[in-house]
């Protein structure tokens, strides 16, 4: 079924809730009211609470300062509207269109791996292909739902196959703490402490200084005897009014050498 979000996560006054968007964006009042199309007097008295957003300036206001749908909601609860961003289970009917693009992205990127994750990186979905990165972790970490940043930096999951771990994981937490600057998601906050809290050596944890020899960062898997390599790219729904949909990526790995090409052939059979 349907539902709408109506959490009171923030329950501060529409106008604090505003100026931390904004500041968290690192908008002045000036630059967001240029931005917006609204006088700078009138969103000082919004952010001040002298006065309350219209229902369409509040909307617009979110759009620039790139606010979650979710949080969009708690914006327009806290001044006074209902809520108008529907979050729909991804297995509703009407989702079945969206499950089925899924679908046929990650079917037609075999023999490489590609996921589905949510905002939280749970895994949704992935193909045949996916499962190798799987492989070897402990039971726990294959418990639903699977998150794949737990799975590929919990020592007990991909980080003792990964080669070059140090640079992979210094990459991956501080994506996710960026994650957390831009949405201010304590759930997605305790992940971030939960992977860089995990142990690592001395020099795991800082950034390699580029050789100047690759366009990207790769991840390198030991696979027996063999040396893996891959890149991956993130795609997302344009336009979605569905939090779900909103908060959904699709991460697609391509192998990086031919050995890695040659390896994912071999092992889908082609």
């Amino acid at each position: 079924m349907t539902t709408m979000t109506t959490s009171l996560g923030d329950v501060r006054p529409v106008g604090e809730q505003l100026r931390a968007w904004r500041q968290r964006r690192r908008l002045s009042q000036l630059e967001l009211a240029l931005e917006a199309d609204v006088s700078t007097r009138h969103l000082s008295f919004v952010e001040t609470g002298r006065s309350t957003p219209s229902r369409e300036m509040l909307l617009r206001l979110a759009e620039h300062l790139d606010v979650p749908l979710r949080d969009r909601n708690l914006l327009l609860v806290a001044a006074g509207y209902a809520p108008v961003y529907a979050e729909t289970p991804i297995e509703e009917p009407r989702m079945d269109t969206v499950r089925a693009a899924l679908r046929k992205i990650l079917t037609g990127h075999e023999p490489y791996p590609a996921v589905v994750v949510d905002r939280f990186w749970n895994l949704i979905d992935a193909n045949a292909a996916a499962a190798f990165f799987m492989e070897g972790a402990a039971p726990h970490l294959l418990e639903p739902p699977v998150n794949v940043l737990r799975l590929s930096m919990h020592p007990d999951g991909m980080a003792r196959n990964i080669v070059n771990l140090g640079e992979w994981r210094a990459h991956m937490v501080d994506r996710v703490r960026r994650h957390v600057a831009l949405t201010a998601d304590e759930s997605l906050a305790q992940l971030y402490r939960e992977l860089r809290d995990y142990p690592v050596a001395d020099d795991a944890g800082t950034f390699p200084a580029p050789t100047g020899g690759e366009v990207l960062v790769p991840l390198r898997i030991r696979a027996g005897d063999r040396e893996l390599s891959f890149f991956s790219t993130i795609a997302t729904f344009g336009s979605p009014v569905d939090i779900t949909l909103a908060e959904l990526a699709i991460e697609s790995f391509y192998p990086a050498d031919e050995t890695t090409t040659a390896f994912l052939r071999e092992r889908a059979g082609w």
